[in-house]
Parts: structure tokens; C-alpha cells; sequence
């Protein structure tokens, strides 16, 4: 029994619905790690602009002021922050250019696209190693941002050992659950 051009194009449909899927999936995982890379980076630069040398503390006592040397830490992990987040940017836009050339290819298809995903893996687990990476170094800037506003942790200012608890708290807890997330689906 022939079957018709039509039956066999739905039948190849079938087969690939899983890739179609997939295929989408990881489009809007990557659009989703872009969004977030975006956000981390408008904070960069809220940090960068914090840096202003002398600046005195809310503490009001000239020993919780923080130096030169607090200011130059803070820029430095500015631009390493920076930096990871425009490395996981770029990643996944280059996987997302990949997959959206390769969709090109077959206009029937809008959502299926012939990748590796061997490639596609690596490129999102890069993606989001580089996220990672980022946050850390956007934490520990924060910290620093914290003990030029608030006053040295040194000083023991309440307010700066809340601030910076919090926050390393609330942000290695979240880096713990994204990190297992990804390990899990990238292991699946």
C-alpha cells in the first residue's frame, strides 16, 4: 500500500515531534538567560556608578569609611561580573542564531531545527556556567558597595552585617537551586 505525499509528510511530523519541542524549549531557555543576563548587567553598571573615590560611609565615623582599596575591589569585580554575564550572553545568542538559521532552512517547520545537541548542551551548560560565575562576582561587588555606603564590615555597623548576611544568604540559596536545576537537566 502507497502512501500518499501528504500522509508521509505527517507521519515524518510525527517522528520529529520531539525535536520540535525540544527545539523550543531551548529557544526560550536561552531568550530566558539572555533576559536575566540583561538585569545582572543593568546592576553592573548601578555599581559602577557607586564608585566614587573618597566617599564617606552612613556610619558617620572616619574609620568605617572604606578606601581606595575597597573602590578599586568593586570596579575590578564589576568588570569580571560583566564580563562572564556578556560571555553567557553571547553563547546563548550564537545558540540561538544556530538554531534560527538552521529553521530558515524549512519554512513547514518553524520550530524544528537540525542541531546538534551535543553542541547545543555544552553551549547552554557554557551559558550557564558563565551566569553563574557572574553572579558570584556581582555578589561579592554588592559587598563592597555595601561597606563604601553602609561602613566597613570591620566596624561591626549592624546594618552592613545584615545587609551583606542577606545577601550572601538569599543569593547562594537561589545559585544552589539554579545550579541543581541545570545539572539535572543537563544529566537528563
Amino acid at each position: 500500500m502507497n502512501e500518499s505525499p501528504k500522509d508521509q509528510y505527517n507521519e515524518a511530523r510525527r517522528s520529529n515531534s520531539s525535536s520540535t519541542s525540544t527545539t523550543s524549549v531551548h529557544v526560550t531557555a536561552l531568550d530566558g538567560l539572555v533576559n536575566v543576563n540583561s538585569l545582572f548587567t543593568i546592576a553592573v553598571f548601578v555599581g559602577l556608578s557607586l564608585t566614587t573615590p573618597n566617599q564617606r560611609s552612613l556610619e558617620n565615623r572616619s574609620a568605617c569609611d572604606a578606601g581606595n582599596d575597597v573602590a578599586k575591589k568593586l570596579l575590578v569585580f564589576e568588570v569580571v561580573s560583566f564580563s562572564f554575564f556578556l560571555f553567557s550572553s553571547l553563547v546563548a545568542q550564537g545558540l540561538k542564531l544556530a538554531i534560527n538559521l538552521l529553521n530558515s532552512k524549512d519554512v513547514d517547520e518553524a520550530f524544528r531545527a537540525h542541531i546538534s545537541l551535543k553542541v547545543l548542551r555544552f553551549g547552554m551548560l557554557g551559558s550557564a556556567v558563565g551566569s553563574v560565575m557572574g553572579c558570584l562576582f556581582l555578589m561579592l561587588s554588592m559587598v563592597n558597595v555595601i561597606q563604601i555606603r553602609l561602613g566597613m564590615l570591620s566596624c561591626g555597623s549592624k546594618q552592613t552585617v545584615h545587609s551583606v548576611t542577606a545577601l550572601v544568604v538569599l543569593v547562594t540559596s537561589a545559585l544552589v537551586v539554579y545550579i541543581s536545576t541545570a545539572v539535572y537537566a543537563f544529566l537528563q
